[in-house]
């Protein structure tokens, strides 16, 4: 075989896969990859090689060996620099001769990147509600789809690339948990601003502002302008999911 050309049975790197971020594997995939290579072989390329591979220098790779899993910091590390993806991984791994690799884990790297109807933006003092929201929208018959950091984001990844990346590309909208510790949120006035200036104005709909309880500050005036979807209003809690759910599912 050509060095570097997979063979007909192993994942070929597409151009989205060029772009898509490391940070989109899930964990199931850098488990496995960990499997395959953790185990120090002289027939086959390990993590260290896969690392020499990536650009990390000796002593770089000497404090990854410290970790019982290198393999997952070794990727963990690889992600935060410029040019990481996943088909990068997968054009490396054949260079490296793993075709085992690639013919295992192949079709699950090469996957499309999962998509959502709705991102999250919410405060963890808010994560109560955003539980309730979960099994109101996703385990009823609305089955929603939608993405909560702590649930669906990698730890390791860092929180304003892939925030931007999941808004942009992978979500329909975003719903947005305001509440008094929302407005102290750099990560949620970041989210909410970046979510505004891909629809000015809100003409696409995409941001919808939830109040879920009494606030002792002002309502942020960057969401004044769009409809609230109002918790706290005791005579429209009784249709609040449903309006909330047509609102998500609209095309």
């Amino acid at each position: 075989m050509t060095e570097g050309v997979p063979s007909a049975g192993s994942a070929l790197p597409t151009p989205a896969m060029s772009s898509l971020p490391l940070a989109a594997l899930n964990v199931r995939v850098r488990r496995r990859l960990s499997l395959f290579l953790n185990v120090r072989a002289p027939v086959a390329a390990d993590w260290t090689v896969l690392a020499e591979a990536m650009d990390f220098e000796y002593l770089e790779i000497q404090q990854l060996e410290k970790y019982a899993d290198p393999t997952s910091r070794l990727l963990d590390d690889w992600q935060r620099r410029p040019g990481a993806s996943v088909g990068r991984l997968l054009e490396l791994l054949a260079k490296l001769g793993r075709e085992d690799v690639l013919m295992e884990l192949g079709p699950s790297i090469g996957q499309k990147p999962e998509y959502f109807d709705a991102f999250i933006c919410y405060c963890p003092s808010d994560i109560e509600f955003v539980h309730e929201m979960i099994r109101q929208l996703e385990q009823t018959n609305y089955r929603l789809k939608l993405c909560v950091s702590d649930r669906d984001v990698l730890p390791g990844t860092c929180v304003w690339s892939i925030a931007s990346e999941l808004i942009e590309k992978r979500c329909r909208r975003m719903v947005v948990v305001v509440s008094d510790e929302y407005l102290q949120s750099k990560e949620c006035d970041f989210q909410t601003k970046f979510a505004l200036s891909l629809s000015p104005g809100a003409h696409q709909k995409r941001l919808i502002p939830i109040k879920y309880k009494p606030m002792k500050k002002e309502f942020p005036s960057i969401l004044r302008f769009i409809t609230v979807c109002d918790y706290t209003n005791p005579c429209t809690q009784n249709w609040f999911w449903t309006r909330l759910a047509k609102a998500l599912s609209m095309p």
